[in-house]
């Protein structure tokens, strides 16, 4: 069983964030319209953090399973370059962006909440959950915020983290 991350990360060297969307960015829901269309719903607290943290240098990038016209919307709305959907191997993507940028691990943070994140958050610098994440995520992060998925969890950890610096 996954034990919380011990070591204390330097909040101060985080450059990149990256971003599960489905229960990170959002709450988890899936909405279909009755003709079939998806829909999602985005926090804008956490939007704004996004763009107030960029102002500040910051990157970010988006890592989910899944396919959404609606989340490359999104992350084209805030400014967000890094957006890999439909990744089964989040950590190979990862280990990719990294490379591509020349960060060191200690210098990426991640926010997961679901199993196929953990390979990541187990890799990154700096690892957070939303409160109503997995059990075995929320023990294997260095923070859990007191915020959910979709209701300021984002915008939480991008607080921190300016605040580190």
């Amino acid at each position: 069983m996954p034990k919380k991350k011990t070591s204390r990360p330097n909040l101060g060297n985080i450059k990149l964030l990256l971003l599960d969307v489905d229960g990170v960015m959002t709450d988890g829901s899936v909405y279909y319209s009755e003709t079939g269309d998806e829909q999602k719903k985005f926090n804008i607290q956490d939007g704004y953090g996004i763009v107030k943290a960029q102002r500040k240098g910051m990157k970010f990038g988006i890592i989910t399973g899944r396919v959404s016209a609606i989340v490359k919307r999104r992350a084209a709305e805030l400014g967000i370059d890094e957006v890999h959907q439909s990744v089964e191997e989040k950590a190979l993507v990862y280990q990719q962006i990294k490379t591509r940028l020349g960060l060191a691990a200690s210098e990426v943070a991640y926010i997961g909440d679901d199993e196929p994140d953990l390979p990541v958050l187990r890799q990154v610098g700096f690892s957070a959950a939303p409160a109503d994440a997995l059990e075995v995520v929320k023990r294997s992060v260095h923070y859990v915020c007191r915020r959910s998925g979709g209701k300021g969890a984002v915008r939480e950890v991008i607080e921190k983290i300016l605040a580190g610096r």
